[in-house]
């Protein structure tokens, strides 16, 4: 069993480090100090369990789990038992609370093994996975309630993690299971709804549009005829977003 260590205290990593030399079967793959560094490596290494604290600089666990998928499994290690629910809601195998002692691990890669590789373990993986993605829209939209408006997007492109500001985006447009988020000139594919993210996002300042476009008010210049009943929004960088007809009567309450 190949496994990555992700925690930001280097005491923290050497002791699951000790700890996990006591089995013969586990190979550590690496090792890292932040939640950037562990999405790369997860792409990267492609580790069958990864052990992940959650308050981290710049990503914590959780966003991590969110951008590097369902592909690993998480065993959570953290000093704070008040996120065990949520780590279970996205389907962690395991929550080790700091300080743990060995018997403790022992026991959460038992759980591993037999949910890695024991019987019926395939079939638990697909039914994990679909799980996960559910849990993790109704996470989405708990999160915008709890957490308030997203101020940040956060963009897998490979190995690589790009944060986006909110503020900073012009458009959103939909493409089939994609949505292209588009800022300052440049253009990230995201693999979401629009939908989903529309509900994350601060209905003052952001509009759907149209079925295939939100638009940032702040981003609008004017609103042009386009044809007959129909419209468009001219943005600061030229770029001219299709407006529905119930789009426009939004923008004009918005913007009245």
């Amino acid at each position: 069993m190949r496994v990555l260590i992700v925690d930001d205290e280097h005491l923290a990593r050497a002791l699951l480090r000790e700890h996990l030399a006591a089995h013969a079967d586990v190979e550590i793959a690496g090792e890292c100090a932040n939640g950037f560094e562990a999405v790369k490596a997860i792409a990267e290494l492609r580790p069958d369990l990864v052990f992940l604290d959650i308050q981290m600089p710049k990503l914590d666990g959780f966003e991590v789990v969110a951008l590097a998928g369902a592909a690993t499994r998480y065993v959570f290690v953290t000093a704070y038992d008040q996120f065990a629910l949520r780590a279970f809601e996205v389907h962690a195998l395991d929550y080790l609370l700091k300080p743990f002692g060995r018997e403790r691990l022992d026991a959460a890669l038992a759980h591993a093994r037999e949910r890695l590789h024991g019987p019926g373990a395939a079939a638990a993986r697909e039914d994990d996975g679909r799980a996960a993605r559910a849990v993790a829209d109704e996470a989405a939209d708990e999160k915008a309630r709890r957490q308030g408006p997203l101020t940040r997007v956060l963009i897998r492109d490979g190995a690589r993690v790009h944060v986006v500001d909110a503020a900073a985006i012009d458009y959103i447009e939909a493409q089939d299971d994609y949505v292209a988020i588009c800022a300052g000139g440049k253009r990230w594919l995201k693999s979401q709804r629009l939908s989903d993210l529309e509900r994350q996002l601060d209905a003052q300042s952001f509009l759907r549009v149209h079925r295939s476009y939100i638009v940032r008010v702040g981003a609008i210049v004017r609103i042009e005829p386009a044809g007959r009943d129909s419209h468009c929004a001219v943005l600061r960088d030229g770029a001219r977003i299709p407006v529905s007809r119930s789009g426009y009567q939004k923008v004009r309450a918005l913007l009245d």
